[in-house]
């Protein structure tokens, strides 16, 4: 089926990463990063079933968008803006 693929996970990944260029603020480069771990995982012959690669998606994809946060997220005494207001 199309999640053993390894490329498919990966070109999910990049299309996740674009979209993240497309639409700014942190919410698709974690699930790109999720998906592209996948579908390293997947080329190195770790088999999984659908249920796993899920989980192993979205366990990598939570971790990655947390660790984003703390790089790219606001810093000690920076405010959010509300533009036009």
């Amino acid at each position: 089926m199309i999640w053993e693929i390894w490329w498919a996970w990966v070109a999910a990944g990049i299309g996740l990463a674009i979209l993240e260029v497309l639409a700014p603020g942190f919410v698709f480069l974690g699930f790109a990063v999720g998906a592209v771990v996948v579908g390293v995982l997947v080329a190195l012959g770790l088999v999984l079933a659908l249920a796993w690669s899920l989980v192993v998606f979205a366990v990598v994809s939570l971790m990655a968008w947390l660790a984003l946060r703390q790089v790219f997220g606001m810093f000690e005494g920076q405010r959010p803006s509300l533009r036009g207001v």
